[in-house]
């Protein structure tokens, strides 16, 4: 076995695992870490600021935190995985290399869910936020402009795409510039009562175990996102590394952020408790109003609806057609979406299949903001538990490694930490979880009927290991067992 390591950008990194270079390399790390935090978005907190609010008793920040805490093991897990196959398919090629081909396919189908719906759910949050601008404009109009902008954008290609994801970040960060100089200014000034206090990162009055449980389910819908870099690795050119350390670099960077911003918003409410319940999807805003102006109010809701519904969107829509196109080329779902448009680079057919899902999903769901949230959560979570299995299967078992730390205990923490999340999810979202997953069994016992799919013998032998090429991906630190 080599004992260097031999992963170099070009179409040799594919062809060791039975592929041909479709996709344009022209993603640096940078590129993959700003689009992590784009799909991540910075801005996040604002939209939900007063129901996570209400729910975790004042102490928003505190529940960033906790989320940091429990996602990290997940994002290790992925940063693993992702060096030993730096291919699109995500879970998908983790699980189906790491573990078992069928059980890529489930880990593929569950995590579909997540990213066919959470377009849908950017969409809904962005025709909100429009709707309190322009309450005269109905909310399918703006789902429509949105979905048709942003397809446009994912079609001309993933450099373009990398160009508005800068563009969008940088703006993002300037509105997170200009909250904090607010902040600053009216804590400084008392205004309304603001101080400095820590009481929005910990109240030792009303914190409680249950709290912990509540924030564990809206973090990691905050934190989703970063798993997407990982469909870009065939687009990257900084090495098998580069998925891996954007992923991490990008999750503690966007919790510095929600953290940062929600202690100051917490600061300048010192003596609120809670929102009403009608004040609650604008508690944020109001009090970017209270401290500036009604413009600034204005501009702050417009920032979060174009960051949702156009940057975020971006990096749904892109992050789903290549799970798409990854699980097709395989005929694991119907070979044309594999097919890759020869001037942009870009697998189009699947870009143009994610739209009309989610225009569809979109005008279906507007107003249920609630159940599209519990469905996401439930086919994200569901793949995460696979992905740890899958680390410590291939890692653990096969490769007999001797790094305890990360491929034994880091990834049953996560599992544990996945497993006590969706255990106490809301039930409509394990019920509708449960059915997509018995559809996804019922496709999978099709294509293995007719014996076509499920990772080709020179992709993957019958037990599911990658083939031995793959494994030159690993230094000789790897082959011992050290990351």
């Amino acid at each position: 076995m080599p004992t260097t390591d031999r992963a170099v950008p070009g179409e040799g990194d594919l062809t060791r695992f039975g592929y041909k270079q479709e996709l344009n390399r022209g993603l640096s790390t940078t590129d993959l870490l700003i689009y992590g935090l784009v799909f991540m978005v910075p801005i996040a907190p604002w939209a939900i600021y007063g129901t996570v609010f209400n729910e975790a008793k004042g102490m928003v920040p505190l529940v960033y935190l906790i989320g940091l805490v429990a996602m990290i093991f997940t994002a290790l897990s992925y940063a693993q995985m992702s060096r030993a196959f730096p291919i699109a398919g995500s879970v998908y090629s983790y699980v189906g290399r790491g573990m078992n081909p069928k059980l890529g396919f489930i880990a593929g189908w569950t995590i579909l869910l997540d990213y066919l719906l959470v377009p849908t759910l950017l969409y809904v949050f962005a025709a909100e936020s429009m709707s309190g601008i322009f309450p005269a404009v109905p909310k399918w109009a703006w789902i429509l402009l949105f979905l048709v902008v942003n397809t446009a954008v994912n079609y001309v290609g993933i450099s373009f795409t990398a160009v508005v994801n800068r563009v969008f970040l940088t703006a993002e960060i300037l509105f997170i510039v200009i909250f904090v100089v607010m902040a600053v200014v009216a804590i400084r000034n008392g205004t309304g009562g603001a101080h400095v206090t820590m009481k929005p990162l910990f109240d030792a009055e009303n914190f409680s175990a249950p709290l912990v449980g509540t924030a564990l389910s809206i973090a990691v819908l905050s934190f989703l996102g970063f798993d997407g870099i990982a469909t870009l690795s065939e687009e990257s050119k900084g090495g098998h590394r580069s998925a891996g350390i954007a992923m991490i670099a990008g999750l503690f960077l966007v919790a510095f952020f929600f953290i940062s911003q929600t202690w100051l918003a917490g600061m300048l409410i010192p003596d609120t408790t809670s929102f009403p319940e009608d004040e609650a999807g604008n508690a944020f805003f109001d009090i970017v109003g209270r401290i500036s102006s009604n413009g600034w109010q204005i501009a702050f809701l417009a920032m979060n609806a174009l960051a949702v519904g156009i940057a975020n969107a971006v990096a749904a829509q892109s992050a789903t057609s290549r799970l798409l196109f990854s699980m097709s080329r395989d005929g694991q779902l119907p070979r044309f979406l594999a097919h890759i448009n020869t001037r942009s680079k870009v697998p189009e057919r699947a870009i143009l299949l994610v739209a009309g899902i989610t225009l569809v999903l979109g005008l279906f769901f507007v107003g249920q903001i609630g159940l599209i949230s519990s469905l996401v959560n439930f086919g994200a979570l569901t793949s995460f538990l696979l992905l740890h299995l899958s680390v410590m299967t291939y890692y653990g078992v096969r490769r007999r490694s001797s790094n305890v730390l990360l491929h034994w205990v880091g990834p049953i923490i996560g599992f544990l930490i996945i497993g006590f999340v969706l255990w106490n999810a809301e039930a409509a979202a394990k019920i509708g979880g449960i059915v997509w997953l018995a559809i996804g069994i019922l496709v999978l016992a099709y294509y293995s009927r007719k014996g076509i799919g499920i990772l080709p013998e020179h992709r993957a032998d019958a037990d599911g290991a990658a083939p031995d090429a793959a494994t030159e991906y690993q230094t000789t630190g790897e082959q011992k067992g050290r990351a």
